[in-house]
């Protein structure tokens, strides 16, 4: 059976999902209609409140933890990750055992094939309060280089991500892409060279975010 049967079994719509796409490029018909911002940080920062619970799912190293609560100490941050050469609070969505109000997917879902990433979400809408939300992010495929690493499984252009999102329960609430330089290199990209970007349909920003809230 193939993959996309398989998600069809698991109760998974195709129509709904390319219905979604259509929706989100209703609203954004370009990537360049897709607001700069400078970094992940800043928005993580902007949609976290004192006291609230984070979960960061693909952690790594804890960097985004260790940015957030040095300018808000009184959340709590709690981080998973399968590599268990890194100190975590868990190594597997199943030992988690409470809920969070905000939820850190950074650079994951691509490393995942399409099924993988549909359960996942879904397991980390089971995670969220009821006003809970995610803030996900994959590379932009309007990017010439940014997806190509060897241990990517499934690319995501800008209105599939947000569209797999929607399917499974998520409202999306921003769409960001992300680009930081050099003070002057950026200025040039974003309001000189964009024009030529444009024109040859690819993009300097190097990443995609979506934040969504549940439904």
């Amino acid at each position: 059976m193939s993959d996309k049967e398989d998600i069809l079994d698991g109760n998974f719509s195709w129509s709904r999902f390319y219905s979604y796409r259509k929706e989100i490029k209703k609203t954004y018909p370009s990537v360049y209609k897709i607001k700069i911002r400078k970094k992940l940080t800043d928005i993580l920062l902007e949609e976290s409140e004192e006291g609230i619970k984070i979960l960061d799912v693909g952690a790594n190293q804890r960097i985004h933890g260790e940015e957030i609560t040095l300018k808000k100490p009184t959340i709590t941050y709690k981080s998973m990750d399968i590599d268990r050469a890194l100190p975590h609070d868990y190594s597997s969505l199943d030992e988690i055992n409470e809920s969070f109000d905000l939820i850190i997917f950074s650079e994951v879902i691509e490393h995942l094939n399409f099924k993988e990433g549909i359960s996942m979400l879904r397991k980390l809408l089971t995670l969220l309060n009821s006003n809970g939300k995610i803030v996900l992010s994959t590379p932009n495929l309007y990017h010439p280089n940014r997806y190509w690493d060897s241990d990517h499984r499934t690319p995501y252009r800008y209105d599939e991500i947000c569209a797999a999102l929607i399917s499974v329960g998520f409202n999306i609430n921003k769409i960001y892409r992300i680009y930081n330089d050099q003070f002057l290199r950026r200025m040039i990209r974003i309001y000189i060279a964009s024009h030529l970007h444009k024109y040859l349909d690819v993009d300097f920003a190097k990443s995609i975010i979506v934040v969504a809230s549940k439904k």
